[in-house]
């Protein structure tokens, strides 16, 4: 391990010296629009706002190459050196330096968050795997598959659920369909034949897109408009009678009519049908095995909703506990496979391998997904929008779901057997020619053992070292990494412990690895996600303090950033100057795929990540005042770079990097007049949009 300070970093980077290259944002670009498969060993499970591996590499690249250095040899520059990582979440930064032969150092304040790094980094056996998953199918596959049957045996991959609620004035139960047309392809232009559900007898009648206004059923000759009864936050029952739905509700949760399922045929086609009593006895049959196993046969989510920003809309719908996230089907299918895994012997990497693939079948089999059709991924998970918000008409699957369907706990050997290639084996990307290539660039092997504190950690090296914790407050002594390179949460976008809550109701009970927390949320007042720009500034400034004290002399912080708010910015640069950190360039780099959901939806759509590149304030010499004109100019001409290279940017790309360069200035004054600087920052990103849009 190399002890000399600040050994391998140069004091002028390549980043400092110039904008990152557009070959950089090219191969995000690509990345972006497949991440699981292109970086496997970080999808073991979900987290949220994950970065991207390619970007992760060039950072740390670029972090140890100097203007006249050649980037291709950088990765000899790492070896050796420690890089750390205080916000980790999945974990991308600790596996692309552990490829270029970094020693790697991790923490993150939730063990959600530490469960999903630990898949990326440690080694598995795979016959042991095998042999521990093999244990799971005789315990579960048969019970699970038997309660997704028709009545001559063949597989069902869905059932289709809509809520009721009920009218207030004259107690009708409601059916909240937006649509009755439940089923349809997703380019309808091209597919027109979609499913809709018979308002009359229940049935399902075949219709085209491009020609039916209105719906027949051959079965009762009822002739109806797709139009359902809900429509914005109101229902409108049979009589007429309009009222908002949460106040129908009233507080409880919705009971849901189960409608109509999609049916595996002998002959291999999809089939979609009305429910039968065969289907009702079914689903009662599952009940009736929730309530009569005991509770130490089934593994069962712990713990009740808190209130807070992704929680909001599931509390009003009351869905207060966990449990009531799933229905009893549902329920006992997945405390099936939940206490099968529990129960396997030892604690072993492989079988918490398992455990952690189990929080993707969970995260899609549950009251808070729904269908997306054909010619798709077919449902859309819990985490869809990033908040907790409930389903009108909701999609059941067969968790364990050998005959397809989403997800289901079958194919997990599959999954986990792919990111242990690509630790083995790495692949990344490189752009020629106008291409971008998969290609072995000579990474170094991922997988690698860990480390359960940080004397340990030192006597190997070759270990990783991966805590839970909060990250302004750690065990790492003075000046002892070499480089910091991370990926800070927003400010008042993704809260992500509200939602890891939802997989730590299963995880605690199921206790993963050994130190797992026995917790009932994983929420902490230290969280430095904030809704308020000035809680995230002092939470901030705590960890950066913490990062300032452990880098050594000549080291750098850096980090990407996506915000799209000034006053995000504005906090972000304020922690940075508390902390005691001079940032010394800012430069743009593509970070999102253009037909993301948030991005499509917003006015002005922001797909970059501004790269912050930082340095101790004590060690920079103090220049003349910034000129925010020439920092302004400087963001401009970064972005215009990348739109002259064919990549599509906008006014809010604009918008970011020039609000960035500006608002980084005030890190290199004595005394910045943060709100005069905000305003400033404001009034030249206005002025770089009219640019831009005229050019």
């Amino acid at each position: 391990m190399n002890e000399k300070p600040g050994a391998g970093i140069p004091p002028v980077s390549l980043l400092e010296a110039g904008p990152a290259p557009v070959e950089w944002s090219r191969i995000a670009e690509h990345e972006s629009w497949r991440k699981e498969v292109h970086r496997p060993a970080t999808y073991v499970h979900k987290w949220w706002a994950r970065r991207l591996g390619s970007v992760a590499r060039h950072l740390l690249l670029a972090a140890v190459s100097g203007p006249d250095d050649s980037i291709a040899d950088a990765s000899a520059r790492l070896r050796g050196l420690i890089v750390y990582d205080p916000f980790a979440g999945s974990g991308t930064t600790l596996v692309e330096a552990a490829k270029l032969g970094a020693a790697v150092v991790g923490r993150d304040i939730n063990p959600v968050a530490t469960l999903t790094q630990r898949q990326a980094l440690q080694p598995w056996d795979l016959d042991v795997l095998a042999d521990l998953f093999g244990q799971v199918v005789r315990k579960c596959a048969r019970p699970i598959q038997e309660l997704h049957r028709t009545v001559s045996n063949e597989p069902v991959l869905q059932y289709f659920w809509v809520a009721l609620a009920r009218c207030p004035e004259c107690g009708e139960d409601v059916e909240l369909f937006t649509t009755r047309v439940f089923a349809r392809h997703a380019y309808p232009r091209r597919f027109p034949r979609a499913q809709a559900v018979c308002p009359g007898c229940r049935g399902i009648c075949v219709t085209d897109l491009s020609k039916d206004e209105r719906g027949h059923c051959p079965a009762c000759s009822l002739t109806f408009p797709f139009q359902g009864a809900a429509r914005g936050r109101f229902m409108t029952c049979r009589h007429g009678h309009r009222t908002p739905v949460i106040a129908a509700l009233n507080g409880a949760v919705p009971e849901r009519r189960m409608y109509a399922k999609l049916v595996l045929r002998a002959d291999g086609q999809r089939e979609y049908r009305a429910i039968d009593d065969f289907d009702l006895c079914l689903y009662d049959k599952a009940a009736k095995s929730l309530a009569d196993t005991s509770p130490d046969e089934l593994v069962r989510p712990l713990g009740a909703l808190e209130e807070g920003v992704s929680t909001v809309q599931a509390l009003r719908w009351g869905y207060d506990s966990w449990e009531r996230f799933f229905n009893e089907r549902q329920r006992y299918s997945l405390g099936l496979i939940g206490a099968a895994l529990r129960d396997l012997p030892g604690a072993s990497a492989e079988r918490e391998a398992l455990i952690a693939s189990f929080g993707r079948t969970v995260e899609h089999h549950n009251l808070f997904c729904s269908y997306k059709g054909e010619g798709t991924g077919p449902v859309r998970s819990v985490f869809h929008n990033h908040v907790l918000r409930p389903e009108r008409c909701s999609v059941e699957g067969d968790p364990w779901g050998a005959q397809g369907g989403s997800a289901g706990f079958s194919g997990v050997l599959t999954r986990l057997r792919k990111a242990a290639q690509y630790k083995s084996t790495p692949l990344d990307f490189k752009a020629e020619a106008g291409r971008i290539l998969t290609v072995d660039q000579s990474s170094l092997p991922v997988a690698r053992p860990l480390s359960t504190t940080w004397q340990q950690f030192v006597r190997n090296p070759t270990t990783a070292y991966t805590t839970t914790g909060d990250a302004s407050r750690t065990d790492l002594p003075d000046d002892s990494v070499d480089l910091i390179v991370t990926d800070p949460p927003y400010v008042d976008n993704v809260h992500y412990s509200e939602l890891a809550d939802f997989f730590h109701a299963w995880l605690s009970a199921m206790r993963p690895y050994q130190g797992y927390p026995d917790m009932p949320s994983t929420r902490a007042v230290q969280e430095v996600q904030n809704a308020a720009p000035d809680g995230f500034q002092a939470t901030a400034a705590r960890v950066w303090r913490e990062c300032r004290r452990v880098l050594k002399p000549g080291g750098c912080l850096l980090f990407s950033f996506h915000q799209s708010q000034t006053t995000g910015w504005c906090a972000l640069m304020r922690s940075l100057s508390d902390a005691g950190f001079t940032v010394t360039t800012t430069r743009a780099v593509i970070a999102e795929v253009a037909t993301s959901l948030s991005k499509t939806a917003a006015a002005e759509p922001n797909r970059i990540d501004v790269i912050v590149l930082c340095r101790d304030a004590a060690g920079t010499s103090a220049g003349a005042a910034p000129d925010l004109d020439q920092a302004a100019a400087q963001a401009l001409s970064e972005i215009q770079s990348l739109r002259g290279a064919g990549l599509r940017v906008g006014p809010g790309d604009v918008r970011t990097a020039v609000r960035a360069a500006v608002l980084a200035a005030g890190t290199r004054q004595a005394a910045a007049d943060w709100e005069t600087l905000q305003a400033e920052a404001d009034q030249r990103a206005t002025a770089a949009v009219a640019e831009f849009s005229t050019t």
